[in-house]
């Protein structure tokens, strides 16, 4: 088993990895708007900034693990105000569009904060690439 880990002071101090791999199988942790150096919450108030950024370290985390982007096959998504589910949704067509994955948007989360107003998840199956070479006889 494979992890991706970062710098976000929850992971240490609760135990957990921000994504695993087993397999061809990649599970990214529940990830919020999180600077790594700081601590501190990003994109305060703008639920979709937060999303736009959790979608940025999502693809990173499944690329740090040897998938990409087109991987992503699922993403359940926690929205703390229903106001915000238009923007979040939004967030996840500009990042995800191209790749369609199976969505799950829930209204009415509470977080460890109360400045994040989302949280997303992620699944990715890493599909075996080759390098298909010929040769002319």
């Amino acid at each position: 088993m494979q992890r991706y880990i970062t710098n976000n002071s929850y992971e240490k101090r609760f135990g957990y990895s921000r994504a695993v791999r087993k397999g061809p199988f990649v599970f990214v942790s529940g990830t919020t708007s999180i600077d790594p150096a700081s601590g501190e919450v990003r994109h305060v108030g703008s639920a979709y900034d937060q999303a736009c950024a959790i979608f940025e370290e999502i693809v990173r985390a499944v690329t740090a693990l040897g998938g990409q982007k087109s991987d992503i096959v699922r993403v359940r998504m926690f929205v703390a105000e229903d106001r915000d589910t238009g923007k979040v949704g939004e967030a996840l067509k500009e990042a995800l569009g191209g790749v369609g994955p199976a969505a799950t948007m829930i209204v009415g989360a509470r977080f460890v904060s109360s400045e994040m107003l989302v949280e997303i998840e992620a699944d990715a199956v890493v599909t075996v690439r080759t390098n298909v070479v010929s040769s002319a006889r």
